[in-house]
């Protein structure tokens, strides 16, 4: 699929949720979630080291925010906007909450689930699946995770 001018400004958002998680010593990775009409209803970033929960990644917390911003786990029609291809967990989190579509940066070949080692999220034996847009931005995404860890080593 190919990338829209929605899809790379929410994409710029999620790059700045990701430089306020490394700023605050998390792995640089920012999500959000769009309605149907592309309204933000859910942002997060990684907080795992914050709320000392393992499953505070950006994506999951993005979710949880969007839905109790429109007052239902069911989140059809909206789209996962993330700046690093989701992990497993995260993958079976939009699925559950049933996203319709995933908008990610860099590709994440070690843990991601949406095409590069996994495919979880158009996975046909499953009974939902999303639409998948991989690769926006992501020299940018890639660049702020590989500055993050550099400066760690």
């Amino acid at each position: 699929m190919i990338p829209n001018e929605a899809d790379d400004a929410a994409l710029r958002r999620a790059l700045a949720l990701g430089a306020a998680a490394a700023d605050a010593g998390e792995v640089p990775v920012g999500a959000l979630v769009l309605d149907a009409g592309g309204r933000v209803i859910g942002e997060g970033r990684n907080r795992r080291e914050v709320d000392l929960d393992p499953s505070a990644h950006a994506e999951v917390v993005a979710m949880r925010e969007a839905a109790r911003e429109i007052g239902s786990w069911n989140l059809e029609g909206c789209t996962l906007v993330v700046t690093l291809e989701p992990c497993l967990m995260c993958a079976g989190t939009l699925l559950q909450a049933r996203i319709s579509r995933l908008v990610f940066g860099a590709w994440d070949e070690k843990a991601g689930a949406a095409g590069s080692l996994y495919d979880v999220v158009r996975d046909r034996r499953l009974p939902y699946r999303a639409e998948v847009v991989g690769g926006v931005r992501e020299a940018e995404a890639q660049a702020q995770l590989r500055t993050f860890f550099e400066a760690r080593r």
